[in-house]
């Protein structure tokens, strides 16, 4: 560890660290044996860009070597959702423990399904969202919909960083052993709870955004994920996605600015290559 710890130090010289994570905490490695693939972790730093060329670099090699690389915080909240969707009957311990078998079990269980109709499920999410706008006695073309103006363009991840420290927390890139990109939800069951969609609705939605617009999984907290994609939806295109993506998570605009609508994040998904979600 030491070795390959100083090889990584020789190509982010220059890299201002937080000197109490350069080493992997207990945590980070027991996310680490639990993924059970090539990981490579990095501390807390106050530039990213070793991190976005890290990922850069797997993701060019990943089709050839058979992986999706995934950037996945080190959070406590995480570990315990990784090891209770797995496990349902484990405790949820917090001292690293987990049962392999019972992983193993479950990755299987969810690779074999045979999965979901993405747009369907997108559907029927939606349909939920507009029966609760009109339970508020919203007007859901004007205060939901909205105009397609007030966007922005979102290129970088940001569910890895710290904003109090201003820098990124501890995080691991995964090479996940998958062929597909909605599969890494079977190697990471973050969700299924609160609004969060469960792992065959992570996998349908995925599989269905990869196919139309290209996106990936690409980052991961217990609460938020980011999509990576060549290139920005076109303007025709976004709206659709937009209100497909407020059915998927409602809290990137009930809990956004006050002026967020599914217009204004349309507006942004036009320009942008990287999608945003975060569950409350």
């Amino acid at each position: 560890m030491a070795e390959v710890m100083e090889k990584r130090f020789a190509s982010w010289q220059g890299q201002e660290f937080d000197e109490d994570t350069i080493e992997p905490s207990p945590l980070a490695q027991a996310i680490m044996d639990y993924l059970d693939c090539e990981c490579t972790y990095f501390p807390s730093m106050k530039d990213d860009d070793p991190i976005q060329a890290a990922y850069s670099y797997a993701k060019r090699d990943s089709a050839r070597e058979g992986f999706v690389p995934v950037l996945v915080k080190v959070d406590e909240t995480l570990w315990e959702c990784l090891v209770m969707n797995a496990d349902p009957d484990s405790d949820g311990s917090d001292d690293g423990a987990f049962d392999p078998d019972k992983v193993a079990e479950y990755r299987k269980k969810m690779l074999a399904a045979a999965v979901q109709d993405g747009k369907a499920v997108l559907e029927e999410l939606t349909g939920q969202r507009r029966a609760e706008a009109e339970d508020d006695d919203l007007d859901w073309e004007e205060e939901v919909l909205g105009e397609m103006e007030g966007g922005y363009a979102n290129n970088r991840f940001t569910s890895y960083w710290d904003p109090h420290l201003e820098m990124t927390y501890p995080l691991i890139l995964a090479k996940i052993p998958v062929k597909e990109p909605w599969e890494i939800f079977a190697h990471l069951p973050f969700g299924g709870w609160n609004e969060s969609p469960d792992t065959p609705e992570l996998m349908s939605v995925a599989k269905y955004w990869h196919q139309q617009y290209g996106a990936v999984p690409a980052a991961m907290t217990h609460d938020e994920l980011e999509f990576a994609l060549p290139a920005p939806v076109a303007k025709e295109k976004a709206m659709e996605l937009a209100t497909q993506q407020y059915g998927f998570c409602p809290d990137v605009i009930d809990q956004g600015a006050e002026d967020a609508t599914v217009g204004s994040l349309a507006d942004t998904l036009r320009q942008s290559t990287v999608w945003y979600f975060w569950w409350d």
